[in-house]
């Protein structure tokens, strides 16, 4: 099998098992010019019970992070986790549909991601059907498939994902696992120790590739900053508990590290998200 077939069998597979269905062994990296090489999906195939939400459902929010305190809430929690590493999975497919001629190496590497990805969806999945509910139960937002018309180069593509998103998450899943030690849920807390050592792994395959992309001669973060477009800004790459040794793991430089302390979010308290669409993943 092809890369691009198997990435586009993810993306275009409408069910949970489509989308959890690991990457043969013996997959193949077809040039760009193969033959039957396929189109780029603006949106993935989805069963009706995962469909994105586009109407106000879109915009419930995700509980407070204490919120672990309370089963249902806690549930809820894990089932926004688990949307957030549904559309990752989709978008690391994508961008092996969408970057054809980006270096193998680099598509090795977002197959990697993507595969680490489905492992994060496998636990959450598992967490929730310890807790009783069907992943699909409550909206699904698309906040990271509404960023996808900006991600029109590789260097795009990891500015947003890898050092936005991904970054952020490096203080949101350990935030969250607190919580979840103090609601005496082990099983939750090792998840989330796992997505985060997981991220810093991401987040250093982004920083590599930036620096590779868009230019060694300038200052990493005003590389960084000059791929993204706005609402995408250094407050969303963080939490509002900071964790800079995090950061220092996955190999990122002090410039960098420093735009992300200074940045200011825009809650005093501490929230899992505001709101899935307005915020973005968490």
């Amino acid at each position: 099998m092809f890369a691009h077939e198997y990435a586009e069998s993810v993306l275009l597979g409408p069910t949970l098992d489509d989308k959890l269905r690991t990457a043969p062994r013996e997959l193949v990296d077809a040039p760009a010019t193969a033959p039957g090489a396929p189109s780029v999906p603006s949106a993935p195939a989805r069963d009706p019970s995962l469909a994105i939400a586009t109407d106000r459902r879109a915009k419930r929010k995700v509980p407070s992070a204490i919120g672990f305190r309370d089963k249902a809430q806690a549930a809820r929690i894990l089932h926004g986790l688990a949307n957030h590493e549904l559309q990752a999975v989709e978008l690391f497919a994508w961008a092996l549909l969408r970057y054809p001629d980006a270096p193998r190496s680099f598509r090795r590497g977002l197959l990697r991601i993507l595969g680490e990805e489905q492992i994060h969806l496998r636990l959450y999945l598992g967490r929730l059907e310890a807790y009783g509910v069907e992943f699909g139960s409550e909206p699904l937002s698309g906040y990271f498939w509404s960023k996808v018309h900006e991600l029109t180069t590789p260097a795009r593509f990891v500015a947003a994902m890898c050092l936005t998103f991904e970054s952020a998450n490096l203080d949101h899943a350990l935030f969250l696992r607190e919580q979840a030690v103090a609601a005496r849920d082990a099983a939750t807390a090792a998840v989330l120790q796992r997505v985060h050592d997981d991220e810093i792994g991401h987040v250093r395959f982004g920083a590599i590739w930036l620096r590779r992309l868009g230019g060694r001669e300038r200052p990493f973060v005003d590389v960084w900053l000059e791929h993204l477009s706005h609402p995408l800004r250094p407050a969303l790459a963080r939490g509002d508990v900071f964790v800079e040794e995090s950061r220092v793991k996955a190999g990122l430089d002090a410039d960098y590290i420093d735009a992300l302390r200074r940045a200011e979010r825009p809650t005093a308290l501490y929230r899992f998200a505001r709101s899935a669409n307005e915020q973005g993943p968490a």
